[in-house]
């Protein structure tokens, strides 16, 4: 496949809400700066690269990118260089954010938001990005407290116009149903891919029946995570299906994670143009039912033992 036939709209599309995706998008939260994010001391990216990352995955078809305000290193902003990149936006273009965390200008977390903060967090990816209105916004929550009060928060700036639409993050299957008694949820964003956490299949699969989008985050990075390796201790079986296809251990993960469905979204991030190209290709391929037999014998195996 040419660069020039490389589009991801050939992942297929969903539907979050009222807006149509490409089902392979892209994570912001690796642009800021190099190496592991959030890392402290990390090295901030060169603005100049990045912006040039975000210009060209929209020409690659890329209209579902994921932010939040506190994606950012000593001088880089994800939010500002999107501004500094898109806007004017596409019109097909959606943005998703993400509230709850936060952390102070030093780089330190601090005390998730209360639900009257959460409106300042709101207002500050608003001003960060140039927007009048968030597409959509996650609730990022921690443990397994209801997120009722928060969520509600988010449900009242949504009918005040300020959010377009909602979805949740970190959370489990009890969770999803407490937010949809509140308002619409259009999509779940979890830990979760190739080798990592298996019990989630049920709740993967639980989403789509509902009509919710899936999104996995760290699902190339896999067990690398936060320390941003991709493909660290590659499996033999991962290995075999990439060279039986001759593509990259990492574009088998993106694979595989939109083939869980067709309500599961990839939003591989990074700061390498190459990468980016490789990432965008991958929503082209397309495993054999023996690689993915193969490769859900080894995620079951994996994560029962990771």
């Amino acid at each position: 496949m040419t660069s020039q036939t490389i589009n991801a709209a050939a992942s297929g599309t969903w539907r979050l809400g009222d807006l149509t995706v490409n089902r392979l998008g892209f994570g912001a939260m690796r642009l800021p700066q190099h190496g592991p994010a959030f890392a402290p001391g990390a090295m901030p990216s060169d603005r100049d690269r990045a912006i040039g990352v975000l210009r060209r995955a929209v020409e690659l078809g890329v209209n579902h990118i994921d932010t939040a305000a506190f994606y950012f290193s000593s001088l880089r902003s994800a939010n500002e260089l999107i501004n500094r990149a898109l806007a004017p936006y596409p019109e097909d273009l959606v943005i998703a954010t993400k509230v709850g965390p936060g952390r102070d200008a030093s780089g330190q977390w601090t005390d998730h938001a209360t639900p009257a903060q959460l409106r300042g967090q709101v207002e500050e990816n608003l001003r960060q990005l140039g927007r009048d209105h968030l597409d959509l916004v996650n609730l990022r929550i921690l443990g397994d407290a209801s997120l009722a009060e928060r969520f509600e928060a988010l449900a009242e700036l949504r009918q005040a116009g300020l959010i377009r639409h909602l979805g949740i993050s970190n959370v489990q299957p009890h969770h999803l149903a407490e937010a949809q008694a509140i308002a619409p949820v259009v999509c779940v964003q979890n830990l979760y891919g190739l080798g990592v956490r298996p019990e989630q299949d049920g709740f993967v699969r639980t989403c789509g029946e509902q009509g919710v989008a899936f999104v996995p985050f760290y699902s190339i990075s896999a067990k690398g995570r936060e320390a941003g390796v991709s493909g660290a201790e590659e499996s033999p079986e991962v290995l075999s299906v990439a060279r039986a296809h001759g593509v990259s251990a990492a574009q088998v993960r993106v694979a595989w994670t939109l083939h869980r469905g067709p309500h599961v979204l990839a939003i591989p991030g990074t700061g390498d143009p190459d990468h980016l190209t490789e990432n965008v290709a991958a929503g082209a391929l397309r495993l054999t039912e023996e690689d993915l037999t193969v490769l859900e014998s080894w995620h079951q195996r994996s994560g029962s033992t990771g």
